[in-house]
């Protein structure tokens, strides 16, 4: 349904996406969306997101079509570990990939918000839920999906200005014999195999903050803190010290046993809830596969 608005003297000269922002329930991310495709017309013409609107300009939005996703809902079971009308918090399980992709369209985490969550809104279209940050198939623990447009923008913001809580439990190999650590190593693609990651010169900015939980014959439990948030970020820091985690198969050792998965685990996140602007902060237990296998070396 269209929505039809004249622009009044007080707003006369703001830009038109930062108006409509305001105006509506749409996110500035879709606005300008909607601008770029034609749906937005002042005075019965398209104009650019940094139109200055002026005094009894009329402006009429065309909201996008809702459409279904071409992703199938399944029915795989997800820790929802907390759900209310703009997000949701879920504990992700060893070996789940976030995200549809070439090649993997079936079995991912987006397949079962689809089937568990009812509730999700058109974000720039599509029925689907907002995917704020991804953590690897091969690593457990918890992230944070948006239900609908205005919820994944300030999540999104939130990241990218590093007002995030992210902690990590990691078993690596070998004695680290130090407290406290920094990583401080600019990551990039390797330019080897542009499967992995690297750190090289040439990279992104990347920095991981970590202290020693507890110590074994030739492992160490640690903490990590993101303080920037890189693909594979934690897993390419700690191969760098050569301390890699214990059954990745990416970057770990060449003989590092990966029967029962890899030893990484997102167990804090903490955030500003969208709406109510109050901060929250979740915790996860170690999967059992990860206490079992930390009890063998004790």
């Amino acid at each position: 349904m269209e929505e039809k608005y004249i622009v009044l003297e007080e707003n006369n000269f703001e830009r038109l996406d930062k108006y409509l922002t305001t105006l509506t329930d749409h996110s500035r991310s879709t606005v300008q969306a909607l601008i770029k495709q034609g749906n937005v017309l002042v005075n019965e013409k398209s104009v650019k997101n940094n139109y200055k609107i002026k005094t009894d300009d009329v402006i009429v939005l065309t909201p996008f079509e809702e459409v279904e996703v071409d992703v199938l809902a399944e029915d795989i079971p997800i820790d929802i570990v907390y759900q209310d009308k703009d997000l949701l918090v879920v504990n992700k399980g060893y070996n789940m990939v976030v995200h549809p992709a070439p090649g993997n369209y079936t079995g991912t985490l987006v397949n079962a918000l689809l089937y568990h969550v009812k509730d999700l809104d058109a974000i720039k279209g599509e029925i689907r839920p907002g995917i704020v940050h991804r953590i690897d198939k091969e690593t457990s623990g918890l992230l944070v999906v948006a239900k609908n447009a205005k919820a994944l923008e300030d999540l999104s913001d939130q990241l990218r200005l590093k007002t995030v809580t992210r902690k990590y439990v990691a078993l690596v190999d070998g004695v680290i014999p130090h407290n406290l650590g920094k990583v401080n190593a600019p990551i990039g693609r390797d330019p080897k195999n542009r499967q992995k990651m690297k750190c090289v010169d040439s990279g992104k900015a990347s920095v991981t903050n970590f202290k020693v939980l507890s110590r074994y014959e030739d492992y160490t439990l640690i903490e990590c803190v993101l303080e920037t948030g890189r693909t594979h970020q934690i897993r390419v820091h700690l191969a760098y010290i050569d301390h890699p985690v214990v059954g990745d198969p990416k970057y770990g050792r060449r003989k590092t046993d990966t029967t029962n998965g890899q030893f990484l685990h997102a167990k804090t996140l903490g955030f500003i809830h969208p709406t109510t602007k109050e901060y929250m902060e979740f915790n996860a237990d170690l999967p059992d596969y990860f206490k079992e296998h930390l009890e063998t070396l004790e």
